[in-house]
């Protein structure tokens, strides 16, 4: 649950030990570089032809992240980037800053890989900040009401930080059910002129040094990937000197902006909703898609209270409301989450994420992602008809997925169960999964490599044969040594990818699959290389490992 797929040597040195040492471990490692990285994709490529857009660092967002998250050793820090990453969303799937400059992206990769073990207020802060988000959620620039003009202020932002962000819609109690009005209905938090009361808070921040007018830009782009890595300033005689009013709070008239934005961001931490509404997501993105409301409660009061004991009697947190490592420790120990109360419960768990299945495939079997940028397959796996996901690149400010989907027309649905993966599995995302897995079980990248020259030449980038015909391969050695016997290789992959979990049905059904292939598959190493992957791909498209248990 806390990575993104266990490997072979870390399962035999962790074998006998403490989980509450591991957790500290993994919340004291040094973190994965990202912006640093970012930086380095920045400067490789010498030819610019279409000035903005450098084509061949545009992905280097997502080469970082591939690489981070397949080798980096500070996994449970990576899952918690990819987890506030659907919460407090920006996307560089289009145009401008966060598309141009891939340093935009970066410095926010940045900031969560900071905050993922800090405190949620201060997440929320440098956000507020931050060049991606105000690009992403149309508030850089944003300046104070003028009458005469018939201009207000941007509200994008205030909205999306009350309903996505931070407290939903909804009153909520404790335990992150509804509470519900003297009418039977949920109680709606905030109207309209909440919204443009903070509206408000949230004007001023802007810089000269993001223009990208097109006179004189050649000039500036220096400017500009300097100016899009650092906290926006606050420009006064933009902020809206009004008082500002939202939530049951009012921030005086004539407020200084940073001193605004400090207040009306401490007002909305200060609200009850906060721990329930974040805590329940990040359960859904690690552990379960319906934690129950006692999960809920236990979460969030450890959100509250900034402190977890572990289980072996050391504190987690340092006693501040949102702190996000007392959180992540009080999800993954919580008492719902161990096998003995998840497995009897058949509506406990959750559909994998596709990028998640697929960076296991990478780490169980020891690819190679130091150079992910030699794998076309992997530069954009968000259309649907490949895996409906990729990091960083949400179609829209409300996530892949909403928390709380209920999927028509399956049996989950008829229950009433949130299943959010499953708003992007469909007839084409589902086969585009198996065939994204089949090109990197099937080793096709040492096949296709030579295909990479072009991108790399055309931004006289060197190429690197080697590291392209090696790159997204997997070693089957220990695999190898089992495909002449299909019962222990599946028990092999059901211990790997499964832990141990697979059904009796499927472990059949598997096996005798593996025992009708032709008896020439297996007398060349070509052939029984394609065995593995077959078995390989077959196991994880199995409803088995398709739902984390």
């Amino acid at each position: 649950m806390a990575t993104f797929g266990p490997v072979p040597d870390e399962v035999a040195r962790l074998t006998g030990t403490d989980a509450s040492a591991w957790i500290k471990e993994q919340f004291a490692l040094t973190r994965s570089p990202y912006l640093s990285e970012v930086e380095v994709y920045y400067g490789m490529g010498t030819r610019r032809p279409m000035m903005l857009a450098d084509g061949f660092d545009q992905g280097s967002t997502s080469w970082v992240f591939w690489r981070n998250a397949a080798q980096g050793e500070d996994q449970l820090r990576q899952r918690m980037i990819f987890a506030l990453s659907q919460v407090l969303v920006v996307s560089n799937g289009s145009g401008g800053l966060l598309g141009i400059f891939p340093q935009t992206l970066g410095r926010y990769q940045e900031i969560l890989s900071e905050h993922a073990f800090g405190n949620y207020r201060d997440l929320l802060e440098d956000v507020t900040y931050s060049v991606a988000m105000a690009e992403y959620l149309t508030y850089l620039g944003n300046q104070k009401g003028d009458s005469a003009a018939g201009r207000v202020p941007d509200e994008n932002y205030a909205r999306e930080i009350l309903q996505l962000f931070t407290i939903g819609l909804v009153e909520l109690n404790p335990d992150g059910t509804p509470r519900l009005g003297p009418d039977g209905k949920p109680i709606e938090l905030y109207t309209n002129e909440d919204i443009t009361g903070l509206a408000r808070v949230f004007t001023g921040l802007a810089s000269a040094d993001l223009s990208l007018d097109l006179d004189g830009i050649a000039g500036r782009i220096p400017t500009i990937t300097t100016a899009v890595t650092q906290p926006l300033p606050m420009i006064e005689s933009r902020h809206s000197p009004k008082e500002k009013s939202f939530l049951g709070t009012t921030i005086p008239e004539n407020t200084p902006g940073r001193q605004s934005i400090s207040l009306a961001l401490d007002h909305i931490m200060d609200h009850p909703n906060v721990g329930p509404f974040v805590g329940r997501q990040i359960i859904q993105r690690f552990v379960t898609s319906n934690p129950s409301p006692a999960y809920v409660e236990r979460v969030a009061a450890a959100f509250d209270q900034g402190l977890y004991t572990l289980p072996d009697g050391a504190l987690v947190g340092e006693g501040r409301k949102g702190d996000l490592a007392a959180t992540i420790a009080a999800i993954l120990f919580d008492d719902a989450a161990q096998p003995a109360a998840a497995l009897p419960d058949d509506q406990f768990g959750k559909v994998r994420e596709p990028v998640i299945r697929l960076v296991h495939f990478m780490r169980a079997f020891d690819t190679d992602m130091s150079s992910p940028e030699y794998v076309r397959a992997l530069y954009d796996t968000a259309p649907i008809n490949v895996l409906g996901q990729h990091p960083f690149r949400s179609p829209s400010v409300f996530n892949f997925y909403r928390p709380g989907y209920v999927a028509p027309g399956t049996l989950s649905g008829e229950l009433g169960l949130h299943a959010p993966e499953l708003q992007i599995v469909n007839a084409s995302s589902t086969p585009g999964y198996i065939n994204l897995l089949s090109y990197g079980a099937f080793g096709t990248q040492r096949e296709e490599f030579a295909s990479m020259r072009p991108v790399f030449t055309n931004f006289s980038v060197p190429f690197d044969q080697e590291r392209a015909r090696t790159t997204f391969v997997p070693d089957y050695t220990e695999e190898l040594a089992l495909v002449d016997d299909p019962a222990a290789l599946i028990d092999h992959l059901d211990n790997l990818l499964l832990y141990g979990s697979m059904t009796a049905d499927t472990r059949r059904l598997l096996i005798e699959t593996m025992e009708e292939l032709p008896h020439n598959v297996f007398a060349s190493e070509d052939g029984r290389e394609d065995a593995v992957a077959f078995a390989v791909t077959m196991v994880m498209s199995s409803p088995d490992y398709l739902v984390q248990r």
